[in-house]
């Protein structure tokens, strides 16, 4: 069923937030947003990963206080048989709109306002993290192998094409058996 869907998820990559340099200011591309109960400064890499090869197909970034599920729609293909992301991409709509086209929507299910969570929904939430943890692998091999926890440059393109480029050698890292069994 999984075969041919995308996993959508993002991760905040942190921007040095000091005003000690010569114009006494932070990069005016970057933003702050609330994570838990700690602010964050930077940017965000948004991915679509294929469901089943774990390949990244798909790449935005933006500031961080833009919300997850405002980039959703640029991270589908327009082919998935499936949806799954975490609770950032929670939307009744989308999800009618993804079940009246056949899809299937892998999108966790979020408690409504003093309302927990039945357990058929703690039971689906937890089969659909397993599958949905494929996403965080990209995340993991970027930020604690390759130690890019924070951006480089000043400015959100140049920071944009330095994930495009950690992301590109991601899926050759994630092939390389493959590639060179080809070889």
């Amino acid at each position: 069923m999984i075969k041919n869907g995308t996993i959508v998820d993002a991760t905040i990559i942190a921007a040095p937030s000091s005003t000690k340099n010569e114009d006494k200011k932070r990069d005016e591309e970057m933003s702050s947003t609330k994570k838990g109960d700690k602010w964050h400064f930077g940017m965000k890499a948004h991915i679509g990963v294929d469901s089943k090869t774990g390949i990244v197909h798909t790449l935005g970034t933006t500031t961080a206080k833009v919300h997850d599920s405002c980039v959703m729609e640029e991270l589908l293909h327009g082919e998935e048989k499936a949806v799954l992301g975490d609770k950032g991409y929670a939307n009744d709509e989308a999800k009618r709109e993804a079940r009246a086209k056949g899809i299937f929507w892998g999108i966790l299910d979020k408690a409504k306002r003093n309302k927990p969570l039945s357990s058929g929904q703690h039971k689906r939430n937890k089969k659909l993290s397993s599958i949905r943890a494929i996403v965080e692998h990209p995340f993991q091999v970027i930020k604690c192998q390759w130690k890019y926890t924070k951006v480089r440059y000043k400015g959100l393109l140049k920071n944009s094409l330095q994930i495009y480029t950690l992301f590109a050698l991601y899926n050759l890292f994630k092939m390389r058996r493959n590639l060179l069994q080809m070889a």
